[in-house]
C-alpha cells in the first residue's frame, strides 16, 4: 500500500540521498533507509467535497502527537512525576518500606497536583488552553473510574513505548496551542514559570526532596534530612542530571533546562523549609508521633552521633539528662503539626548535636584552658591506672578525631572537585544533529580516556555502599584509637552522692542579637569570636551532618538559654 502512495514522491531523502519512501500513521514521508521523516504529506484528491479541490491527510490516533524529532508533547508536572519515581525508588533500594512509595508519597503527589490545580481539578477559570484538566466535572479523584491512578503511575516499571498512553495523564486530555514549536520540550515550560505560579506553591527540583523527606517523616523511618541530602550528594539518590533518565521521547530545551537542570547541590535549610511550606500547603493532618522508641528521638540520634564522633558512651547519660531537663524529648514537641505556627520546627539531626555540643560545653568548658587541664589530670591519673577502663583524656581524642577528619574532609573535597556536573548521556533536540552530538561525545570521551592514562590519573571506583556512619571505630584497634569505653570519671566529682561536673562554670554564647535589620536572631556565628575547641568541636558535627556550623550553633544557643 505504502509503495502506491510514495509513487510519484520521487524526491531524494536529504540526509542519506536515497529515494526508499514509506508513509508514517500521520500521513508524512519518511525514509525507509535512515528513517528521516520529512515534512512533506501524501495529497489526496477526495471526491466527496467539491471537484478538483485536494485536502491532505489529516493525522490519526490520539492528539499526543509524535514530533518530527521524534519527541512527544509532555508537561512539566510528568517530568517531575519521573523524578519523584526515580528518587522513592532508590530509596526503596536503601531499605525504605515499600509502603512509602504506593500509600504515602503518592497520595503527597496526587494532593498536591489537586491543590495546585494541575490536575484532578476542574479547570480554573481565564486559564489558557495549556492548563492541565483531568477531571471536567467532580473535583472529588476517585469519582471518576475511568481517570488513570496516579498511584498506579507510580507503581508501574515504565518504558519509552508506555509514556504516551501511561505516564500522560494530564496532558492527554489536553489540548495543546497549535504555535508550539517543534522543539520546544514541554507543553508548559513557559506557563510553569510565570510569576502567579509562585502563588500554588510552584514545584522545583529541591522540593522534589522535601516530598521524600515529608514521606520519610510520615513513616519514621531512621533517615534524617542531613543522611537524605548526603545520599544525594553520593549518588545514591538521583538528583544531579536526573532528566538523563526520562524516556527519549520526552524533550528538553529552553526553558525545560532552567527547570530540571541544577548546578548545585541542595542545601538543608531550604529543603527543610519547603517541607514544611508543603505540608502545610497540602493541609496535612498531625504526623505520627514521635516517641522515645523512634530514631529521630533525640536520645537515638545522640547515641549515633556520640558513637560517630568517638566519644564515651558514658556521655550518653549527660545528654538524655539534658534532653529531659530542657523539654525537647516530649512527643508534642518533636512531633510535626502542619500549620500549627504556635510549635517550633524541629530539626532533628541539628538539635541531636546541639544536645552533645552543650553536654560537651557542660563537662569540658571547651574555652582553650580548662578542657586542657583535665586532659593532663586524666593523663596521670591514667599512668597509674591498673583498674577499669581508661580516663577521658580530651585532648588526646582532639588528635586522634582531627587527624581522621582532616582525611574525610580532603577525600570529599577531591570528590567535589572531579565531580562532572555535565550530563553524561548528551542532549540533543532533533534527529537530523543526533549523530553529530554522539559523535562529538564519543570523541570527548576517548580523549579524556587518553589524556587519563598519559597523567597517570586512575580511574574512578564504583559507588561504595551507602552508609550511616561516615566515621567508624573499632574497640578492637590496639592503638587506643577509640574512646568508646573510656571512663568521665576524670571530669566528675561525687557530690551527694551523685556526680556532678567539677567546674560549675558556663559560658553563654551568644547573649546579644544581630544587628542587622529586621532579622532579630541572636548574633551570627563567626569563628574568631570563639575558642578553637567549640569551633572544633562544630566543625566536626557540621562534618557529619554536611551543614554550616551555623545551623548547630543556632540550634546549640536555643538549647543553651533555655537550660539556663
Amino acid at each position: 500500500m505504502d509503495e502506491e502512495d510514495t509513487r510519484d514522491f520521487n524526491e531524494r531523502c536529504a540526509q542519506c540521498s536515497e529515494v526508499n519512501w514509506g508513509l508514517t500513521d500521520g500521513g508524512r514521508f519518511y525514509c525507509r533507509s535512515c528513517h528521516n521523516v520529512t515534512e512533506r504529506t501524501r495529497e489526496v484528491v477526495n471526491t466527496d467535497f467539491i471537484t478538483n479541490s485536494r485536502v491532505q491527510t489529516i493525522s490519526k490516533g490520539s492528539k499526543k502527537q509524535e514530533k518530527n524529532d521524534g519527541g512527544c508533547e509532555w508537561y512539566i508536572c510528568e517530568g517531575f512525576q519521573l523524578v519523584l519515581k526515580k528518587q522513592v525508588e532508590a530509596l526503596e533500594a536503601l531499605g525504605v518500606c515499600p509502603q512509602m512509595k504506593d500509600e504515602i508519597l503518592c497520595n503527597f503527589w496526587r494532593c498536591y497536583l489537586q491543590k495546585s490545580k494541575q490536575a484532578y481539578c476542574k479547570r480554573p477559570a481565564g486559564e489558557t488552553v495549556k492548563t492541565l484538566s483531568v477531571c471536567e466535572s467532580s473535583t472529588d479523584v476517585d469519582s471518576d473510574p475511568e481517570r488513570p491512578s496516579l498511584l498506579h503511575l507510580l507503581s508501574l516499571s515504565e518504558s519509552e513505548g508506555d509514556l504516551q498512553t501511561d505516564c500522560s495523564f494530564a496532558s492527554s486530555v489536553s489540548k495543546v496551542s497549535e504555535s508550539t514549536s517543534v522543539y520546544s520540550g514541554s507543553v508548559d515550560g513557559s506557563l510553569y514559570l510565570m510569576k502567579n505560579q509562585k502563588e500554588k506553591l510552584r514545584m522545583t527540583m529541591p522540593m522534589t526532596l522535601s516530598f521524600c523527606y515529608l514521606a520519610l517523616l510520615w513513616v519514621r523511618e531512621p533517615i534524617t534530612l542531613s543522611e537524605l541530602l548526603r545520599f544525594v550528594v553520593e549518588g545514591h539518590i538521583p538528583y544531579m542530571n536526573v532528566f538523563q533518565h526520562f524516556p527519549e521521547k520526552m524533550k528538553l530545551c529552553g526553558l525545560d533546562l532552567k527547570i530540571f537542570c541544577v548546578e548545585s547541590w541542595p542545601e538543608y535549610k531550604e529543603v527543610f523549609n519547603k517541607m514544611h511550606e508543603l505540608a502545610a500547603f497540602l493541609d496535612l493532618p498531625r504526623f505520627p508521633d514521635i516517641t522515645e522508641s523512634c530514631f529521630l528521638h533525640p536520645d537515638m540520634l545522640c547515641m549515633k552521633y556520640l558513637m560517630e564522633a568517638n566519644l564515651p558512651d558514658e556521655l550518653h547519660n549527660w545528654t538524655c539528662r539534658v534532653v529531659k531537663k530542657i523539654g525537647i524529648g516530649e512527643v508534642d514537641f518533636l512531633t510535626l503539626t502542619p500549620g500549627n505556627k504556635s510549635t517550633r520546627k524541629v530539626k532533628y539531626d541539628v538539635l541531636a548535636a546541639a544536645v552533645i555540643v552543650v553536654v560537651l560545653k557542660l563537662l569540658f568548658l571547651l574555652d582553650d584552658h580548662y578542657e586542657w587541664l583535665l586532659s593532663e589530670f586524666a593523663e596521670e591519673r591514667n599512668k597509674n591506672n591498673t583498674e577499669g577502663g581508661p580516663y577521658f583524656e580530651f585532648k588526646k581524642w582532639y588528635e586522634v578525631v582531627k587527624h581522621s577528619l582532616d582525611v574525610e574532609q580532603k577525600k570529599l573535597d577531591e570528590e567535589k572537585a572531579k565531580y562532572l556536573w555535565r550530563c553524561e548521556k548528551p542532549l540533543f533536540y532533533s534527529v537530523k544533529n543526533k549523530s553529530k552530538v554522539l559523535k562529538r561525545r564519543q570523541m570527548v570521551v576517548n580523549l579524556q580516556n587518553q589524556f587519563g592514562k598519559l597523567s597517570g590519573s586512575v580511574q574512578r571506583a564504583e559507588k561504595p555502599n551507602p552508609s550511616s556512619f561516615q566515621l567508624s571505630w573499632s574497640e578492637e584497634n590496639t592503638d587506643g584509637s577509640c574512646f568508646h569505653g573510656h571512663s568521665l570519671k576524670g571530669v566528675l566529682q561525687e557530690k551527694c552522692g551523685l556526680l556532678t561536673v567539677m567546674n560549675p562554670d558556663y559560658w553563654l554564647c551568644t547573649v546579644k542579637l544581630c544587628n542587622e535589620k529586621l532579622c532579630g536572631h541572636l548574633a551570627h556565628y563567626r569563628e574568631v569570636e570563639f575558642p578553637q575547641s567549640y569551633h572544633f568541636v562544630l566543625g566536626l558535627f557540621s562534618f557529619l551532618l554536611r551543614i554550616q556550623p551555623s545551623y548547630i550553633h543556632d540550634e546549640f544557643n536555643k538549647s543553651t538559654l533555655v537550660l539556663e
